[in-house]
């Protein structure tokens, strides 16, 4: 007899479950059981979805439990995919089940219904009287109905007798979509004899044999009740003849079943794009690993190249990955891949619902696609035969995902493409230090764009110092030029974004007499005003509170509103420009589903003077008519405890001013600051990456900050300030004596945000160059602490983090 014996991984993230468990694989699946297939095992009293990652014929346990039954009907995880789950568990130091999960879709990760059923052998007249009627008609009930009947405890006490028995059940989240169709049973030949045997009363019927003479193919039932304006009754009585027959078809949800994208084709090179596309398609030519920064001004050409390298990928038989930032990019970027690609290509990003991306996921799992556009998790396409990975706007924060596994796509991308061989294009106007200076050093192989498509020359840009305008009696938050520069816009029928700076400085509430501002009683940060709702809101924990009408410590009625939200920059354009129409962009109005996409559109087409927003509107836009960019306040991220504040400050205001002036019409930017002598709004100003780069870097060095040293943030939280500080100063001590002189350890220290729903956060940095064993040093901490968590006791380690607060 063949034993065959799966290794799971199981569905429970905790120390002791981080590991494979054998069990049996029953004989009906021995054959169909393989690695990367998800499958239900019993796990003590429960069933749970587990992976397979390895099949054996050995275990050196006796007694192993079965195999309950597999979930897929393939594998969902290939090999490549498996082996990149134990490199992120190693690399993030995450439990390996979050490493899996996060390669999939979320429609896939397994949802647990409870049940409460009569035990064998038992019958309902066993049970007490309360309970009979709820098992009369059926012999399971379901949790959720048990705990709204409040029958929770007779239903223990008969389970603890043997009567009953509770059941957990793995369901799939996801449904495929099915869809009724219709098609011949008959020939065409046979179809036409019925036709004239049919009485001439029949005549629906005879118009439905007609239509299928005419399209003798499947269709779907709803398409063709509206198309012959009939009954489903008349179509029942053709399937009942034999004529027909309905079927349930599976089908994709696609999110832009409405759209047509118009194809594009290929567009001659620059010589500079000529240039640096050249080093690519070698390295794909000979199939080499090889990472490049694409280093190009905005408006320089980038998406040209990469969709030119693609083309040669999938001449090759192979696939691509193209990874842009959340968001602000898919309309349009969509728009390009599908004008070049059409249907090859798959995309996926948080504006899809789950159905659409569980879709979009099965067509790349089906090799019905060859490219994947999408945002982070985008980089675990399930390719097998991957040519290239593109990392648009390379630099961008939310490549780095925030919770287990924290990952970064640049690092997953460079790891997969090691195993098969291709190049990675890094691509950005502003690349983060780390990378250029591993371009520096070679490591990574520069490619330069230096100037505009059609040789367009950069917008001019000039800083506005908001103190002068305060000296010289102007309170608006619009400068006197940036409001001239509108006006004249409105008049020229030209259009303008007003970009507001918001991470960092919302609205607050504050008494103007004694300068109290609203704390959320949770959290150590203030509450936001949101003006929609006239309500305050905590970003950390979600508390909600009305605005007191009287200042809480003076009882001053003098408590207001400071700080400016998208809707305020909204009121006062309507106070000052009553004529300008304005679009606004923020979270408030893209909510919805699609109104991302449709706002863009209804600027593209004109319906607006202005485009307002926040980060949404600052990067990959490219409309001919914006000729002006005004940033209201360039200085708020400056002052954040982060010490990238002043690389992302500058990344941004490049990016922002990069949208003015990308076609015919020459573009102006504004820059509104209280601080412009800061090099980072200066050099902004002028577009000098190479300056700030030399600026910034010398800062970084004497701060012992990367890209000359690398990071890793520790932090403890707890309900309890003490236990929290304890436990720190523990970590600290432990880690001091485990590391060389040259790495500095900081800590214990209060996070940036001290509290957050009401657990307090302590923290330790390092700082460090080389130290094999910190890895090892920091998985023990993780272990160790990982008992205590019934103590309420939460340890996190964030290796390369990218917020440190």
């Amino acid at each position: 007899m063949r034993m065959k014996i799966a290794s799971v991984i199981v569905d429970v993230p905790t120390k002791q479950t981080d590991k494979t468990f054998d069990y049996l694989i029953p004989d009906q699946w021995i054959d169909t059981i393989q690695p990367g297939m998800r499958v239900v095992v019993p796990f003590g009293p429960r069933k749970i979805q587990g992976f397979v990652t390895g099949i054996k014929i050995h275990s050196e346990f006796q007694k192993l439990r079965e195999i309950v039954e597999p979930m897929d009907l393939e594998p969902v995880l290939n090999h490549e995919l498996l082996e990149l789950g134990n490199w992120l568990t190693e690399k993030t130091l995450c439990f390996k089940i979050f490493a899996f999960q996060v390669m999939l879709p979320a429609a896939l990760k397994a949802k647990y219904e409870k049940s409460v059923e009569l035990a064998n052998g038992v019958k309902t007249s066993d049970l007490p009287g309360q309970l009979q009627t709820f098992f009369k008609s059926n012999s399971k009930i379901n949790w959720e109905e048990a705990l709204k009947s409040g029958i929770v405890p007779l239903l223990q006490r008969e389970a603890s007798k043997g009567h009953l028995e509770v059941l957990y059940e793995v369901k799939e989240k996801m449904k495929k979509k099915q869809l009724k169709f219709v098609s011949p049973l008959l020939s065409i030949t046979e179809l036409q004899d019925e036709l004239d045997r049919l009485p001439a009363r029949a005549e629906k019927q005879k118009e439905v044999l007609n239509f299928f003479v005419q399209n003798y193919k499947p269709v779907e039932l709803r398409q063709l009740l509206v198309d012959l304006s009939i009954s489903s009754a008349t179509v029942k009585a053709l399937v009942e003849k034999n004529f027909l027959i309905e079927q349930d078809r599976e089908v994709y949800r696609d999110p832009y079943e409405n759209r047509t994208f118009e194809r594009t084709s290929p567009l001659p090179l620059t010589d500079s794009q000529q240039k640096a596309i050249q080093p690519i398609l070698n390295s794909i030519e000979q199939k080499q690993h090889e990472v490049f920064l694409l280093y190009g001004v905005t408006g320089s050409g980038k998406t040209e190249v990469y969709l030119q390298s693609i083309r040669e990928v999938i001449e090759k038989g192979q696939e691509a990955i193209v990874l842009v930032p959340e968001i602000a990019l898919t309309p349009q970027m969509v728009n390009r891949f599908k004008g070049r690609f059409g249907d090859l290509v798959a995309v996926l990003h948080s504006g899809l619902s789950s159905g659409e991306k569980y879709d979009e996921w099965r067509k790349i799992q089906r090799k019905e696609v060859k490219v994947v556009v999408g945002a982070r998790s985008a980089i675990f396409a399930p390719f097998e035969n991957l040519g290239i990975i593109i990392i648009d706007e390379e630099h961008e924060t939310s490549y780095k995902q925030e919770e287990m596994p924290r990952y970064h796509a640049r690092d997953v991308a460079i790891e997969r493409a090691k195993t098969y061989n291709c190049p990675v294009v890094l691509g950005s106007a502003t690349p983060s230090l780390e990378s250029f200076a591993r371009a520096q050093k070679k490591v990574y192989q520069l490619l330069s764009l230096p100037s505009r498509m059609n040789n367009q020359s950069l917008p001019s840009v000039e800083i506005i110092d908001m103190r002068e305008e305060l000296r010289s009696g102007n309170r608006s938050m619009f400068s006197s030029k940036l409001f001239d520069m509108l006006k004249e816009r409105i008049e020229r029928k030209e259009q303008s974004v007003l970009f507001l700076n918001k991470r960092g400085h919302s609205s607050f509430v504050m008494c103007r007499d004694c300068g109290y501002v609203v704390n959320c009683p949770n959290c150590d940060i203030s509450l936001t005003f949101h003006s929609k709702a006239g309500q305050m809101k905590c970003h950390y924990c979600g508390y909600e509170s009305f605005v007191p009408k009287h200042c809480p410590e003076c009882s001053s009625e003098y408590i207001r509103y400071f700080g400016t939200g998208t809707q305020k920059v909204e009121e006062e354009l309507g106070k000052i420009l009553p004529e300008a129409r304005v679009i606004r962009m923020d979270v408030d109005t893209t909510g919805r589903k699609g109104a991302h996409e449709r706002l863009l559109k209804d600027f593209q087409d004109g319906k607006a003077d202005i485009l307002l927003g926040t980060q949404m509107i600052a990067k990959g836009l490219d409309f001919p008519n914006i000729t002006l960019v005004g940033v209201l306040s360039a200085d708020t991220m400056l002052h954040l405890p982060d010490f990238r504040s002043s690389e992302k400050t500058f990344q941004l205001l490049t990016q922002v001013s990069g949208r003015a002036g990308r076609h015919e019409l020459p573009g102006e930017v504004i820059i509104q600051t209280y601080t412009p002598e800061h090099y980072s709004v200066e050099l902004a100003g002028t577009q000098d990456y190479d300056l700030f780069y030399s600026k910034e870097m010398m800062v970084r060095k004497s701060h012992h900050y990367p890209p000359f040293y690398y990071l890793s943030l520790i932090t403890v939280s707890h309900e309890q300030l003490m236990a929290a500080v304890a436990t720190t100063e523990k970590i600290t001590a432990y880690i001091r004596s485990r590391v060389s002189d040259e790495t500095v350890v900081l800590g214990p220290a209060a996070s940036p945000i001290p509290r957050i729903n009401n657990r307090y956060r302590y923290q330790c940095l390092i700082k460090y160059k080389r130290e094999p064993d910190l890895p090892m040093t920091l998985k023990t901490i993780l272990d160790q602490y990982q008992k205590d968590t019934a103590s309420g006791l939460q340890v996190s380690i964030d290796i390369n983090p990218f917020i440190l607060m």
